[in-house]
């Protein structure tokens, strides 16, 4: 990797950040802090978008905007939208705090849909890609 990669990661990362506490605020000023709906919402979105750029780079006709941009949506905007250790420590705290079926729930409610929306993100576009 080249310096125009590294800063095209710290762009998006710097990026992804920023709306992961705007997103993250917002959802709790909304649904309050009883669970950790944020994180799951930031970790689904994040995953749709991956599912969607990976997609369109297997297209390369109607791939979004090249390998920079890739890199900068996949590595850089993801890595700092998405926030599996954010996730983890909350699901921790559930568990500290005897809330196990809120741990639980966290648990499969934030991996099967992420995975959901990951592939649902891939196989939309790569439908809509194909016609």
């Amino acid at each position: 990797m080249n310096a125009t990669t590294y800063l095209l990661i710290a762009a998006g990362g710097a990026v992804g950040s920023v709306g992961r506490a705007w997103v993250g605020t917002q959802v709790a000023r909304m649904l309050g802090m009883g669970f950790p709906w944020g994180t799951m919402i930031i970790n689904v979105v994040g995953s749709a978008i991956i599912g969607i750029v990976a997609a369109t780079a297997l297209a390369s006709s109607r791939s979004v905007g090249g390998p920079e941009v890739r890199i900068f949506l996949m590595v850089g905007f993801c890595g700092g939208f998405t926030t599996f250790s954010s996730f983890s420590l909350q699901t921790f705290e559930l568990l500290r705090e005897g809330r196990m079926a809120a741990a639980f729930a966290n648990i499969v409610l934030s991996v099967g849909i992420c995975l959901i929306a990951s592939a649902a993100g891939y196989l939309g576009t790569a439908s809509l890609l194909s016609r």
